[in-house]
């Protein structure tokens, strides 16, 4: 097992990305969360884009209602790629429970890499429990950290949240399109504020992004696919990808 080159790699990144554990606990804290509420929103939740978006709108004023529909709508694209690990893995009785909830970018990302169907289970399984296993616990370690400074905002934390969730999308904006409907959906949002509760503005900025989307689409005369849904994470970044260019890890 610790010859395999999915192993490795899974773990490798499973290192890498627990680390970032440290980062949402202590924010959650920042968000006015409790030590504990934190740490039970990494267990079930589990998915880091999402948890951003939570504690992001929770920092902002928002509602639990709200905030848990903007965790909806990134969380989405896991089941996209549960759909195709599925058929990958095929996994069968409890192992299906547990492939869907450690189903998130690095795991996807490094069966995906996989050319044999052993490596592509032992990459699955290798990225996506040590990743679990290690967010969650460097999420109690920032979350206890962040409990212990006190109130964020004599440190200025207390927008710490808002600039991790933005610090996660910035990568995703390549192109003139994307970055485009960025600057559409960013205007629509702060027209909103004034008019709409707290949290509710990311939900009208969904909204128009995917509208603004679909008329891209429309007008190009493309079928409408599930574009930007793809792992943020490419365990090869230096193999070459098509057209002879080599990938990049975001």
């Amino acid at each position: 097992m610790r010859r395999s080159p999915a192993f490795r790699i899974g773990m490798s990144i499973a290192v890498a990305t627990g680390l970032y554990g440290i980062s949402f606990g202590a924010l959650g804290v920042a968000s006015g969360l409790s030590v504990l509420q934190t740490i039970v929103l990494s267990l079930f939740m589990f998915t880091g884009g999402s948890q951003f978006a939570f504690i992001g709108v929770i920092a902002g004023g928002g509602s639990g209602a709200a905030a848990g529909a903007a965790a909806t709508l990134l969380g989405i694209r896991n089941a996209v790629y549960g759909m195709q690990l599925n058929s990958m893995l095929g996994p069968r009785g409890w192992s299906r429970f547990a492939a869907a909830h450690v189903t998130i970018d690095e795991s996807t990302a490094t069966a995906s890499g996989q050319s044999e169907r052993v490596e592509q289970r032992r990459g699955f399984w290798s990225a996506g429990i040590g990743v679990f296993v290690l967010w969650n616990l460097f999420t109690a370690v920032g979350a206890f950290a962040g409990n212990a400074i006190g109130d964020p905002k004599q440190w200025g934390l207390d927008g710490a949240a808002v600039a991790a969730f933005l610090g996660l999308l910035w990568p995703r904006l390549k192109g003139r399109e994307p970055a485009a409907i960025a600057v559409v959906c960013a205007l629509a949002t702060v027209l909103a504020v004034p008019f709409v509760p707290p949290g509710v503005p990311i939900l009208v900025a969904a909204l128009v992004a995917a509208i603004l989307g679909w008329m891209s689409h429309a007008r190009a005369g493309r079928p409408l696919e599930m574009e930007g849904l793809e792992p943020d994470v490419d365990p090869y970044p230096h193999r070459p990808g098509p057209g002879g260019k080599p990938g990049s890890a975001e």
